[in-house]
């Protein structure tokens, strides 16, 4: 049986996520790419979150050490599908670093240009 991917679709990881993460595909929606930067995030893929990562408001660097991601879930999507320019999504990240289990919750704001969809900014609430 093939491992689920950790951003929670119920998709072997193998044809969800991975295919972003490698470049071998692009993200066709906020949602898919915010799903593909939970999992960059569990993987400890800092190159993935930066590539995705509009430029004007990337950070130099991206530090993905120090945390297990046990798991995520999708509250709520708006716009954000192919022919959008925009979208944001909801959810819930469940994570431990190391003192118990803790969530963080955001709106991420997503932004597509020419055609591939980047991450603008994250809300927390």
């Amino acid at each position: 049986m093939a491992a689920a991917c950790p951003c929670g679709s119920g998709v072997p990881f193998a044809d969800c996520c991975r295919p972003l993460l490698r470049g071998e595909r692009e993200a066709t929606t906020a949602q898919a790419l915010m799903r593909s930067r939970y999992t960059a995030f569990v993987r400890r893929d800092a190159g993935y979150l930066l590539r995705t990562w509009v430029p004007q408001t990337r950070p130099g660097s991206v530090e993905t050490g120090g945390v297990t991601w046990l798991g995520l879930e999708v509250l709520d999507t708006t716009s954000g599908q192919a022919a959008d320019a925009t979208g944001t999504v909801t959810f819930v990240a469940h994570f431990d670093e190391g003192s118990g289990p803790q969530t963080l919750r955001e709106t991420s704001t997503f932004r597509r240009i020419d055609g591939r969809w980047y991450y603008v900014e994250g809300v927390h609430s």
